[in-house]
Formats: C-alpha cells, sequence, structure tokens
C-alpha cells in the first residue's frame, strides 16, 4: 500500500494485531528470559535484544526506508553518541582513515581524539561546497553531517556518497536535525543513516536515545556487535517512549518547520541580525542543495546578535522560549552556542529552534525579546 509520511509515522513498528492485547505493547523489563535447553530464539539476554527494542528498530526501519520491504534494518542505543562511536569504531581500524566534517556535532571533537588514540587517520573538511570530497582516497569511512549543527550548512549526499563508493569507503550520514521524514540518506546513496533519536525524532525532550539504520545486513551485524561488547543499550522505558512518540512525528515536524521557516523570514528584517541561516530561506548558500534531496528544512534556525551581552538580553527576554542546548522539541529553545566552546562561532550566535507553538504567538515572542535587547 502506497501511504503517506503521516500514517506510516502513526503505524511504523507496530506488531500484527492480537485479541486483547494492546496496539503497542508495553515496554519488557526483562533481564533474562526463560532459555531451557539450547539458546535458539531471539531473545535470550537483556544486554542482547529486548522485544520493545524491535518494535522501535522495526519501526525506525519503516521510516528511514520505506520502500524496503521491512524497512532496513535498524540498531538503537542508549544515546546518539553512543550510535555514531559504534558505526566509527566498528568499521575503521587501526591503520585506515575515516573522514569527518570540522564544523559537525560538538562532540565529534572528542570522537576524534579517542579515534586518532586507536591508530586511524582522521581527515576533515567543512560541510560547505561539498569539501570533504578530495579527502577521499584511501578512505575506510566517510562521516556526513548534512544540516550541519549548528552552522547549517549542506552538502551534496549523492555526489559524495557516489565519490566515495568509487573510492572504496563507506558513507554514514549524521540525519539528527532532518529526521527521516525530512531527509532519507539512504535513498540517496549512503550505507548508514544516524541520529540522535533524542532530539526531533522523539521530540518531547524526556529521552535519550540514537539509533544506526544499515543498508546491509552484514553492515547492521558489526553494529550490534558493537553494541554487545560496550553495553550501549537503551532502556526499556525509553525505547518503548520513543516508539509512541513516533506517532506525531509528521504533525510534529510539519509545524516545527514552518515556524522555523516564519522566525527567518522574521529575523531577515532585523538591522541587528547577521549571519541569518535556514536552509528554507531561498537566499540561504544551502537552500539549493537542501531543496534537491530534502522533503522539509528541519527546525533549527541560527544567527548572531551584535555581542553576547545583547545574545544574553535577548534570551532572557524570550517568553515561550526555553532556554536549553538541545533542539527538535516541541517547545522551543534557543541558546548562545558559545557559552560550550568547541564550536566556531561568534560570541552572539544563536541556535534557535522553533516547536509546536502558535506561528504567531511565536514570532511575536522572538520580535518581542529582540526589541527588548535592543533598548537596553
Amino acid at each position: 500500500m502506497n501511504i503517506g509520511d503521516g500514517t506510516r509515522a502513526v503505524r511504523a513498528g507496530l506488531p500484527e494485531p492480537v485479541k486483547n492485547e494492546p496496539t503497542l505493547p508495553g515496554p519488557v523489563f526483562a533481564a533474562h528470559f526463560h532459555l531451557p535447553g539450547e539458546p535458539t530464539g531471539p531473545y535470550t539476554y537483556g544486554r542482547d535484544e529486548n522485544p520493545t527494542w524491535t518494535h522501535l528498530e522495526r519501526a525506525i526501519g519503516e521510516l528511514e526506508a520505506p520502500d524496503e520491504p521491512g524497512g532496513a534494518e535498524t540498531v538503537v542505543f542508549a544515546s546518539g553518541m553512543a550510535a555514531i562511536s559504534a558505526v566509527l569504531l566498528s568499521h575503521a581500524r587501526a591503520g585506515e582513515a575515516v573522514v569527518l566534517p570540522d564544523d559537525g556535532y560538538q562532540a565529534l571533537p572528542l570522537l576524534r581524539e579517542q579515534l586518532e588514540a586507536y591508530g586511524i587517520e582522521v581527515r576533515t573538511a567543512p560541510t560547505a561546497g561539498d569539501a570533504q570530497l578530495p579527502l577521499l582516497d584511501g578512505a575506510r569511512l566517510l562521516w556526513l553531517e548534512t544540516p550541519s549543527n549548528p552552522g547549517l550548512d549542506v552538502c551534496d549526499v549523492r555526489r559524495l556518497a557516489d565519490a566515495a563508493h568509487a573510492a572504496g569507503a563507506l558513507v554514514a550520514v549524521d540525519n539528527t536535525l532532518a529526521t527521516p521524514l525530512g531527509q532519507r540518506p539512504l535513498e540517496l546513496g549512503a550505507d548508514f543513516s544516524v541520529a540522535s533519536g533524542t532530539k526531533g525524532l522523539t521530540g518531547h525532550g524526556d529521552l535519550l536515545l540514537g539509533y544506526v539504520t544499515c543498508r546491509d545486513a552484514e553492515l547492521a551485524v558489526r553494529v550490534r556487535r558493537w553494541r554487545k561488547i560496550v553495553g550501549a543499550i537503551p532502556g526499556p522505558m525509553e525505547a518503548w517512549l520513543a516508539h509512541r512518540s513516533l506517532a506525531t512525528l509528521q504533525l510534529r515536524a510539519a509545524r516545527q518547520s514552518a515556524n522555523a521557516l516564519a522566525i527567518a523570514e522574521a529575523l531577515a528584517a532585523r538591522p541587528e541580525v547577521t549571519g541569518l541561516r535556514h536552509p528554507g530561506l531561498p537566499g540561504d548558500p544551502a537552500h539549493r542543495t537542501a531543496s534537491a534531496q530534502m522533503r522539509s528544512y528541519g527546525c533549527v534556525v541560527s544567527f548572531t546578535l551584535p555581542d553576547r551581552a545583547h545574545a544574553e538580553r535577548f534570551l532572557g527576554a524570550l517568553r515561550l522560549v526555553d532556554d536549553a542546548t538541545s533542539f527538535g522539541g516541541v517547545r522551543s529553545t534557543a541558546e548562545r552556542r558559545g557559552r560550550w566552546g568547541g564550536d566556531a562561532v561568534a560570541e552572539g550566535f544563536i541556535r534557535f529552534s522553533a516547536g509546536a507553538e502558535d506561528t504567531p504567538d511565536l514570532v511575536a515572542d522572538v520580535l518581542h525579546a529582540l526589541d527588548e535587547a535592543s533598548s537596553r
């Protein structure tokens, strides 16, 4: 049956209906399972498999690769960084090379240090302009983050994936910001679609989760083995909450994307705002590439205010927006990203994540906060 994204999100990963049983079974809290005789069957020990994970993994696979029968194979993790680390550390060995973005998620430099400590060569280049392209010769794996966080640059996934495969490299895409409804990396040629489910996928700011969806079952075997070795497993309650949250993904993502574009358009008219970025703006440097490969442009807007004090006055004047360090939630958040260090951004740089509030209310709050910040 050819169904839409909303229908798919609502139905993804549900088991066959059984009379008098719930539509989505509750979380299974089990460290061990009845196992007489030889250890056959899917569930033996809680670090290896769990029925609650199984439903969630099937659901995410159906969203990431809806044209694959049963979806592509997904492995869920305790956090996004656990998922990222699993791909890189299970597929690269000492003496090999990997290519990373130098403008990606803030924790990537920490992972780079660990890779280099294991004798793996790490090459880096910016996301914009497909700048990682010249670094592929002899590489084992290419890591893309598009749109990048927090700068919102975009690269051409299909072009880079084709070049990487021609060079003998695997390709992984961090799809956290876009979510599977905004972008499907496997359809664009990637071998892995990786994300922090903490953010837009689940959208309520109440759990930590990560996942890896693999084009090839053999690739998934290595990722799953890595999860077993390091024990980076999600709790059953987190997995159940995540699956429950998928039902509203299309509704949340549509409102958040619309709100982000409305905020970006409002900010474009403000003289104190510089460096405004959102892939949905026709004048944005990433717009053309994003429009060719993304189904929606995401919930994040970035911009710079004149200085640190101005940015902090703006954040303090917001009433409908939380000062918090995540993104993708139903409640809008914003932060002065430079407070953490590590990102190459100005002191007044703001990362703004649009939530699911009514658009006029959110725009009015942002404009009021800008007025307050500029009046002092």
